[in-house]
C-alpha cells in the first residue's frame, strides 16, 4: 500500500502532477484512487470529467473522488458536539448559539478529510492512494491536526475520569449517555493514533512538494519540508513544474524569464539535495484529459513508477547519553532563531514561525527536564536531563 501527498504553493500544478501520478500508476497495473482534500476542486477539471465524493472510476484500475466533509462530518461528531456544548451552557451565562460554536472541537473537518485517506490504507481497497492536497498552509494545518486532536482528546479524558463522576447526578440535564459520549472520543482517539502512524510510516506515506522556479514559491516550498520534518512526514521528492525549454531564439521576453527559472533552478538543486528532484516541462497547451495527463507522467517520471520510494531521509531518534538523552528532530531549511522549545510535565511545544507541534513525550523523557536545543545542519537536538539536577521541573523554554 502507497500513499502520495502532492503539496505546495496554490496555482504550481498539484491537481495536475497529482492526476497524472495516478493514471501513470493506473497504467502499470496498480489500482490506484487519486483524491482531492483541497475545498477548491480541480480535480475534475484536470481529467474533463464529473467527479463526487464517492470514488468514480475513470478507466481500467483508476478512480477518483473528490472528498466531501460535510457527507461524515455528523456521522464522527454529532455526540460529542451536542455534550460539549450542553456542559457550556449548564454553567451558565452562555447563550446556545456562543456554547454551540464554541463546542465545534477544533479540526474537526481535517480529521474527516484525514480519516477517508486511513480508510483506504486499512482496509486495502486500493494499491496506491495519491492525494491532491489543498494549498501548503492549508495542508500542513490538515496534517498538525492528528497531534492537536490527540491532545484535545487527552486533556478532554483526563477531565472526564476527575469530574464526571461529580457530575454523574446532573447528567441529565447534559445529555441522557454521557458515556456513550466518552467512548466516541475514546474511539477517535484511538482512530487518530491509527491515523497519525500511518502518515508518518515512510514505508507507506509519501509527501512530495510542487513548485516552479520563482522566489516565493521556492521559499514556501522549504518552510514546508521544514514544517513536514517537525511532525515527522517524510519527503521522497520535490517535483518542479513548467520548466520552460532551452531554445536557440524565443524572443527577448523568454530569454528572460529563461534566466530567471535558471537562477531558481540552481536554488532548487542546491536547497533541495539531497531529495530528487523531478522537472515538468512548460507545455504550450493547456495539460487535461488523460492523453495530455500520460504524456506529462512520462516527461516528469520516464519509465520508472511514479509511486517508488525515492528517498528515505533521517527520522525522529531518542539517543542515550552519558548525562541523560537526545530528542533528534530533521527540520531542514528552518533556522535557529525561528525555533521555540517549551516542555511541560509529559508535553514538549516545538513552534517555528506560526505553526505548532505539541508532542507527547515518552515516560523515559517526560520524567526528565529538556535544558534546550541546538539546531545544526538541519537537524534539532533537544537534551533531557534527570530532574535531580535541578530544585525545579515543571517548566522550561528556550530557543533552539
Amino acid at each position: 500500500m502507497r500513499i502520495i501527498l502532492y503539496l505546495g504553493k496554490g496555482g504550481v500544478g498539484k491537481t495536475t502532477v497529482a492526476a497524472a501520478t495516478a493514471l501513470r500508476s493506473a497504467e502499470l497495473g496498480y489500482k490506484t484512487l487519486v483524491a482531492s482534500t483541497d475545498i477548491a476542486h480541480s480535480l475534475a477539471d484536470s481529467f474533463d470529467v464529473a467527479l463526487g465524493d464517492m470514488p468514480v472510476q475513470l478507466s481500467e484500475n483508476l478512480w477518483a473522488q473528490e472528498i466531501s466533509v460535510v457527507a461524515d462530518i455528523f456521522t464522527y461528531w454529532d455526540t460529542i458536539q451536542n455534550f460539549v456544548s450542553g456542559l457550556m451552557r449548564g454553567g451558565g451565562g452562555v447563550s446556545r448559539i456562543v456554547a454551540d460554536e464554541l463546542s465545534a472541537i477544533p479540526g474537526m473537518d481535517e480529521i474527516v478529510s484525514l480519516m477517508h485517506i486511513n480508510k483506504q490504507a486499512t482496509e486495502q481497497n486500493f494499491d496506491r492512494v495519491i492525494i491532491d492536497a489543498a494549498p501548503t498552509g492549508e495542508t500542513i494545518r490538515l496534517l498538525t491536526i492528528p497531534d492537536t486532536f490527540r491532545w484535545y482528546a487527552g486533556h478532554l479524558a483526563r477531565y472526564e475520569r476527575g469530574v464526571m463522576k461529580m457530575l454523574a447526578p446532573l447528567a441529565g440535564r447534559f445529555l441522557k449517555a454521557p458515556t456513550e459520549v466518552m467512548d466516541a472520543l475514546f474511539m477517535l482517539d484511538k482512530a487518530t493514533a491509527e491515523l497519525r502512524e500511518t502518515l508518518s510510516d515512510p514505508e507507506i506515506t509519501s509527501y512530495r512538494v510542487v513548485v516552479i522556479p520563482e522566489k516565493m514559491v521556492v521559499r514556501e516550498a522549504e518552510r514546508a519540508i521544514g514544517y513536514l520534518g517537525l511532525f515527522n512526514y517524510p519527503v521522497d521528492s520535490v517535483i518542479i513544474n513548467r520548466v520552460l525549454p532551452e531554445m536557440a531564439d524565443i524572443g527577448e521576453f523568454f530569454h528572460k524569464r529563461r534566466e530567471v527559472q535558471a537562477k531558481y533552478l540552481k536554488l532548487i538543486r542546491d536547497n533541495f539535495r539531497p531529495l530528487p528532484l523531478w522537472e515538468v516541462p512548460y507545455y504550450s497547451d493547456e495539460v487535461v484529459g488523460m492523453s495530455a495527463l500520460s504524456a506529462l507522467a512520462r516527461d516528469c517520471f520516464g519509465e520508472k513508477d511514479p509511486c517508488q520510494i525515492y528517498y528515505r531521509g533521517l527520522l525522529q531518534e531518542i539517543i542515550e547519553v552519558d548525562d541523560g538523552y537526545l530528542l533528534r528532530l530533521p527540520l531542514p531549511f528552518v533556522k535557529s532563531s525561528e525555533v521555540r522549545l517549551r516542555k511541560r510535565g509529559d508535553e514538549m511545544f516545538i513552534t517555528i514561525g506560526n505553526f505548532k507541534r505539541e508532542m507527547i513525550l515518552p515516560t523515559v523523557l517526560a520524567r526528565m527536564r529538556a535544558t534546550g536545543g541546538r539546531l545544526t545542519d538541519g537537524v534539532l537536538d533537544v537534551r533531557f536531563v534527570p530532574q535531580e539536577q535541578f530544585e525545579t521541573e515543571e517548566f522550561a523554554e528556550s530557543s533552539a
